[in-house]
């Protein structure tokens, strides 16, 4: 589980950026860190970068945690894909998705024609996310 945390910290690093002053994501949330939303994250909000390391060591493994909840048989880099997955759009996207049931139905070309389809932000394609959702779907 560590190699697989290690990778994952790696991914959401590539694609998060790291910022230690709040500030509104393309989805119109509040955001700080490696891309940390809800608690401790409010307008006005400074971190310290070991406040941001931080929190992305817990927000990832919390990630890892959720995703193995619902698909148990997620190993190696396909639960790196789908943790980074759930990082990026939340556990309850991943649960609700159709690509949760091509995971769990071992539908690997599906999943990655489902990862695809997570592109928008703020109701246009952001470049970031296709880049994003290509290295996921590179890790099935």
């Amino acid at each position: 589980m560590n190699e697989q945390l290690a990778a994952l910290y790696v991914l959401i690093r590539r694609f998060e950026g790291c910022r230690l002053r709040a500030y509104i994501c393309p989805a119109g949330v509040w955001t700080i860190g490696w891309g940390a939303t809800g608690k401790g994250v409010f307008p006005g909000a400074v971190w310290t970068q070991a406040q941001a390391d931080a929190r992305l060591y817990q927000d990832a493994q919390v990630f890892v945690a959720a995703v193995l909840k619902a698909s148990p048989s997620l190993t190696g880099g396909a639960l790196c894909a789908i943790a980074d997955f759930a990082y990026n759009l939340g556990a309850g996207a991943y649960r609700g998705s159709t690509l949760r049931r091509c995971i769990d139905a071992g539908d690997m070309e599906g999943a990655k024609r489902q990862l695809a389809r997570w592109v928008n932000g703020g109701g246009r394609v952001l470049p970031g996310l296709v880049l994003r959702r290509a290295a996921e779907s590179a890790l099935l």
